[in-house]
């Protein structure tokens, strides 16, 4: 990988410490809009999603031997995953809670395979491993996820389109035309401005913010997977492992992108050194550990790599500090309840937006690493995964049955992704490209 060394300040210190907090609350509003979505959006808990955020970070650095500016939040990947989940154990008589402590299980097997992913990088290198994973595999799963997740988000629009209206546009705007810190945290301001509005319009009831206290523990045992233990459904426990698996291919090539885009803007190799098989590792101890606390999935987050290219101050140590601000604010039971206070709509506006680009993303990623459609072997690779995912989802009820196992659309498409592309005859018809976009010659895969 070719570096371009890039000039900035890699220790914050220097600049006196008024900055150096201010350094690090930046990056807290960076990452928090989208991170405390993901709870909201979900059911889970928006404290212990702040806590394992801030937890996960520093674990994360710790790992990556403290080199790496980067900050771990909440995985917008997983939200099919939790969905299916929860639709499939309510409809076998569980409780939302129940089902959600299933699928953070499952979440859990998830962040293992960053493990298995990682030493496998370690033992034979990482462009022998990711041949299988290659974007015409990750990119319409990537899609795929985003317009499986687009039915929550329009039905919670209904509820009141202006609500999300204001906020879609808020959001747009403040990313079109925002200056600074307002173009940073543009889900952040739709989500203020709309709550606002909501609040002004009398749709929010805030009486039971009264109740709520200042200070309190981030989670309770209720809100662990230990639960799940006191009377286990095996079957369902491993339809919930298979459906959520398959997910973790995708995350693992956000990672990879997410390190590539922060060597690129740090000007340093952080796949060489500390070593791509270190980031993997920290980032799926950090999902793995929050599962089992009732948290989201971790991923790093290309908010916070924005923040590093427009303040050119590179020092990890205010990652580290806006993760410890994370973990003070998750103890604040009363931010949560003002959180879980929010509107549908306001959600539904935020999350159309969101769902939209991940399946965005996944476009980009075909067109920018150059996956060759006249070819017929990648047309039915991608065609049978977009076709499978959002037709198990809109036509089958979430999941297929298959004996006494129920597999979700997402995690059947992506095995037979993986498969076809593994056993199809051809080339994929692109090239390994460096953090720079300039294809490696002679690495046709």
């Amino acid at each position: 990988m070719n570096i371009t060394p890039k000039e900035g300040i890699t220790d914050a210190k220097t600049l006196g410490m008024p900055k150096y907090i201010i350094l690090g609350i930046q990056h807290l509003f960076a990452m928090f809009g989208a991170t405390v979505l993901v709870p909201v959006l979900t059911g889970l808990s928006v404290s212990s999603t702040l806590l394992f955020a801030g937890i996960g970070t520093l674990v994360f650095h710790c790992v990556s031997k403290f080199q790496v500016p980067a900050f771990l939040g909440s995985s917008f990947a997983f939200l099919g995953g939790y969905a299916s989940v929860k639709v499939l154990g309510m409809e076998q008589g569980m409780t939302e809670t129940l089902a959600l402590d299933y699928a953070c299980i499952g979440v859990f097997f998830a962040g293992l395979c960053y493990f298995i992913m990682a030493g496998l990088i370690k033992a034979f290198g990482t462009e022998k491993i990711m041949r299988f994973f290659p974007p015409v595999v990750t990119g319409p799963m990537v899609i795929a996820i985003g317009l499986v997740l687009s039915g929550s988000a329009v039905q919670n629009c209904t509820t009141n389109w202006l609500l999300a209206i204001v906020a879609i546009v808020t959001v747009i705007c403040s990313s079109v035309w925002g200056k600074g810190i307002v173009k940073i945290i543009p889900i952040l301001l739709g989500v203020f401005v709309s709550y606002a509005l909501a609040a002004a319009m009398g749709e929010v009831n805030f009486a039971q913010l009264n109740d709520a206290a200042w200070v309190g523990l981030p989670f309770t045992r209720s809100q662990t997977v230990l639960a799940v233990f006191d009377n286990m459904d095996t079957t369902f426990l491993i339809s919930t492992i298979i459906a959520i698996i398959p997910i973790a291919f995708a995350t693992i090539m956000e990672h990879i992108g997410d390190m590539c885009a922060i060597s690129s803007t740090v000007g340093k190799d952080f796949l060489a050194q500390p070593g791509l098989h270190r980031t993997l590792t920290g980032d799926g101890l950090a999902t793995a550990l929050a599962s089992l606390f009732g948290a989201p999935a971790n991923t790093t987050y290309g908010e916070n790599t924005g923040v590093l290219n427009l303040t050119k101050v590179y020092d990890p140590a205010v990652i580290r500090l806006a993760a410890v601000f994370a973990i003070i604010l998750s103890f604040c039971p009363k931010f949560a309840c003002l959180i879980g206070l929010m509107p549908a709509a306001t959600i539904g506006g935020v999350s159309l937006i969101l769902y939209g680009m991940i399946s965005a993303v996944g476009v980009r990623n075909l067109v920018e690493d150059g996956v060759d459609f006249s070819s017929s072997r990648n047309v039915f690779v991608a065609a049978l995964i977009l076709v499978i995912a959002i037709g198990v989802k809109y036509g089958a009820g979430d999941n297929v049955a298959i004996g006494p196992i129920h597999i979700s659309g997402l995690a059947l498409a992506a095995l037979v992704g993986i498969f076809l592309n593994a056993v199809l005859p051809g080339k994929l018809g692109m090239k390994v490209k460096s953090v720079h976009g300039k294809e490696k010659p002679g690495q046709n895969v």
